[in-house]
């Protein structure tokens, strides 16, 4: 896990119709493992009765040859998870599974629902018990509660008590609702392949299994999947989209098309090119933080004709934790993931391209360490985001306001406290000249306007300074 990023929310792919289901689903979570990587899970069915298997970690360190065996059926939904909500632990992670008077409901869910302790309050108060303490669960809640009798009724009637992002798979023995919040704030599209039915949070895992794209699951749109096709219908109207910005500028993989079939890394390497056209300098090396920082240094490169080159090589193989030698190593877990390239930076002027500065300490190292270790003569940094000045509440893990160094320091304190030469991040106008319709994105994170509205303004998040 990076320490000083916005953290990835949760990644979900559902299969219906084919006799691998389970086995496509772990490959689909394995292409969303950038999506969260605290746990994973996959529930499939036999059209009788459900079988699950989840654990804590990695895709492929959960699910072995074994443990995919003891999911048979050819329709099966999976989950990988990074808490935004609930904590992490193996009782949170999904497919949460529950069982009432009409079967089974299995469900995967994408994004936070600002309004799930409220509902949570009075579903207890009711006498509901909890299995998890996953905002989630209280979609299957609501849905026991329904009193409708088709599966189709009892979402549309819970999702319309709630509020929030949300891109969901829900399962029942034979047939698959994905359904995508009224906002569209996280990606979600559906495939062929075989004749089997494919749902994903990016098309990367599309690619992966070599399914064929057909299209996004609109805002607000119920999708509901059989063995004799699909079905859809609009279910939640609003009057504005808001797809979350740092879909583009972090989270998606850049090989993903998403919000419409936009491509993340052309996004990402034009960001770069309207970094460059705003805050120029005369330097002899653009290098990026890797890997998110690849495309956009890529494009400010190539606006600014200033060669790039790999000046930080990153090490992919790294555990979650790591046992210090009882010598301190100063930065230890900054130089155990970056190491500098001394014979490309010694006496440079080096620019380093980031995706985002959340605390600062992470910056501060990466400054250091080309400076001391690399031998640079001057460090620029430039980020291809704006300063992140507030929290998300729509399925980010971020810190509180007070711990977002942009929100308590302006450009020029930030620079001193990361120690850099220079320091320039693009700007929200230069952002929305880029993605395609800006109108349609949210960019609460940037500008602290909140698109949906969340009771009690989470306060203990939001750390209001009196």
């Amino acid at each position: 896990m990076e320490p000083d990023k916005l953290h990835e929310e949760c990644g979900v792919f559902g299969v219906l119709g084919h006799p691998e289901a389970a086995n496509l689903v772990y490959l689909g979570l394995y292409a969303l493992q950038h999506r969260g990587q605290e746990g994973a899970g996959i529930a499939s069915s036999d059209g009788k009765q459900f079988f699950i298997e989840k654990g804590v970690g990695l895709v492929a360190d959960i699910f072995s040859e074994k443990r995919l065996k003891r999911l048979p059926g050819d329709i099966a939904i999976g989950h990988n998870r990074y808490s935004t909500a609930g904590g992490s632990g193996l009782k949170n992670v999904q497919p949460i599974v529950a069982n009432f008077y009409q079967g089974s409901i299995a469900i995967a869910h994408n994004g936070t629902l600002v309004n799930a302790d409220e509902l949570r309050d009075e579903l207890e108060t009711d006498g509901a018990i909890f299995q998890s303490t996953s905002d989630s669960e209280v979609i299957l809640h609501l849905m026991a509660r329904s009193r409708h009798n088709s599966f189709k009724g009892k979402v549309v009637d819970a999702l319309s008590s709630v509020s929030g992002a949300y891109s969901l798979i829900i399962m029942r023995e034979k047939e698959l609702v994905a359904v995508r919040d009224p906002f569209g704030v996280r990606p979600l599209c559906i495939g062929k392949l075989d004749g089997a039915f494919v749902v994903a949070s990016e098309t990367c895992a599309l690619d992966l299994i070599e399914a064929e794209y057909i299209r996004d699951i609109a805002p607000g749109e119920m999708v509901h999947i059989t063995g004799e096709g699909f079905t859809s219908e609009m279910i939640i109207k609003s009057n504005r989209k808001a797809f979350c910005v740092f879909e583009y500028i972090y989270f998606s993989r850049p090989d993903s098309h998403i919000f419409g079939g936009h491509n993340v890394n052309k996004i990402r390497k034009e960001l770069g090119r309207q970094l460059a056209r705003e805050s120029g300098v005369e330097a002899d090396i653009v290098i990026p933080v890797p890997d998110s920082g690849v495309p956009s240094a890529l494009g400010y490169s190539e606006e600014s004709g200033i060669p790039f080159d790999f000046g930080l090589i990153r090490n992919h193989y790294i555990g979650r934790t790591f046992i210090e030698p009882k010598q301190n190593i100063r930065h230890f877990g900054v130089k155990i993931k970056l190491n500098p390239v001394w014979d490309l930076l010694e006496g440079k002027r080096v620019i380093v391209v980031d995706d985002s500065i959340v605390r600062g300490t992470t910056s501060k190292k990466i400054v250091k360490m080309i400076r001391d270790q690399g031998g640079a003569r001057e460090v620029h940094m430039r980020i291809s985001s704006p300063p992140t000045i507030s929290p998300c509440f729509y399925g980010i893990d971020t810190p509180t306001k007070g711990e977002l160094i942009a929100n308590t320091h302006n450009v020029e304190e930030i620079k001193k406290y990361i120690t850099a030469d220079s320091l320039a991040y693009i700007s929200l106008e230069g952002v929305r000249s880029i993605v395609p319709e800006p109108e349609n994105y949210c960019t609460a994170c940037f500008d602290n306007c909140y698109p949906i509205y969340f009771p009690g303004e989470h306060l203990e998040q939001m750390d209001l300074i009196l």
